[in-house]
């Protein structure tokens, strides 16, 4: 059993509206998120992992995107072992996040 939910990037703009402090990690490489990425995600790597951790509320949920939604799988797992409660993959990656509203 998964200790974390995939979410769909509709059902992450909900999450969005209804509540305050959702986080959003993007594991992605630094050039990718440069080119774009989710407004308010923070880039999170090897580089930051701890310090994101010591500094993240572990009581707000947490959603970790990558390129396709693969590999923040295995992060949404290592996150939630971390400490955090309320962990989402989300579906589909950065390539499923609308453009558009």
């Amino acid at each position: 059993m998964n200790n974390y939910q995939i979410i769909s990037a509709a059902s992450l703009k909900q999450l969005q509206q209804q509540q305050t402090g959702v986080q959003i990690v993007d594991i992605r490489d630094a050039a990718s998120y440069e080119k774009g990425h989710i407004p308010g995600a923070v880039r999170l790597g090897n580089d930051n992992l701890a310090e994101f951790i010591t500094q993240a509320d572990m009581e707000k949920p947490l959603v970790v995107v990558c390129y396709h939604g693969i590999s923040s799988q295995s992060a949404a797992e290592y996150l939630h072992q971390q400490g955090f409660d309320e962990v989402y993959s989300l579906e589909g990656g950065f390539a499923a996040w609308p453009w558009y509203d």
